[in-house]
């Protein structure tokens, strides 16, 4: 593993432009972080700050995009989302990721990096290429982009038009001083008939982050080994 002076030491770093960038929008939010977080985020990751995804992970606590609707993970430390090496549980067994999580919603979708191979674990798109996990449709999709791309994608406000068949009458207010460790929780659940057709009558509420991606994990497994519908027996997580 290179040391992280190593990692730093280069004469074109991503972050001066990428800062630039994101600051154009004044609907992303940098998060702080401290020198010692960063540092070691981006030894545990073991990519040079040249990279955007070194740059978010030495300089940022994370970023919030769009009211936080959006969570990037970045060095993680104080600011309330983990970084991105306690996300991956970085370094693992020495292996490169099969893929790398690099941010959610707050609807427990979740965005990842493609590892080398994504056909050994089901991923559509190319080695490097971002990721999208519907909770609307428990699939993954490509987003035909690497993470810089994505980057720039978040920054120019693609998320409205994005998320505008997920967001109900008074989202932001719901979302608003909701806890980063936490997102929101629908029922009917999303990818059903009855919440597509009438997303503001659905019942909503705080949950932990955790709980969504589980529970969504293992709902998308039931539908997969029943494509025909019948059988699943849907528990939800009280």
């Amino acid at each position: 593993m290179r040391t992280v002076e190593e990692l730093m030491a280069t004469s074109d770093p991503a972050w001066p432009e990428l800062e630039r960038e994101l600051a154009a929008n004044a609907e992303i939010r940098i998060l702080p972080i401290s020198e010692a977080a960063g540092r070691d985020c981006l030894y545990r990751l073991q990519v040079t700050a040249r990279s955007r995804l070194g740059a978010v992970a030495l300089h940022t606590g994370g970023l919030l995009v769009d009211h936080g609707w959006v969570r990037v993970l970045g060095g993680g430390g104080d600011s309330g989302l983990p970084s991105l090496a306690q996300a991956n549980e970085l370094p693992g067994d020495q292996k490169p990721p099969s893929a790398l999580l690099v941010g959610h919603d707050v609807l427990g979708g979740r965005f990842e990096v493609n590892g080398a191979d994504p056909a050994t674990i089901g991923r559509p798109g190319d080695p490097g290429e971002v990721c999208y996990f519907g909770p609307d449709t428990l699939e993954w999709e490509s987003l035909g982009a690497p993470y810089s791309a994505w980057l720039s994608w978040l920054a120019g406000g693609a998320t409205t038009e994005f998320y505008q068949p997920l967001r109900w009458p008074g989202w932001r207010e719901e979302i608003s001083g909701l806890p980063l460790s936490h997102g929101i929780t629908v029922y009917p659940f999303l990818w059903s008939r009855q919440a597509q057709e009438n997303l503001a009558a659905t019942t909503r509420a705080p949950a932990p982050l955790a709980e969504l991606f589980g529970l969504q994990a293992d709902i998308a497994a039931q539908l997969a080994a029943n494509p025909d519908g019948t059988e699943v027996d849907i528990r939800v997580v009280e």
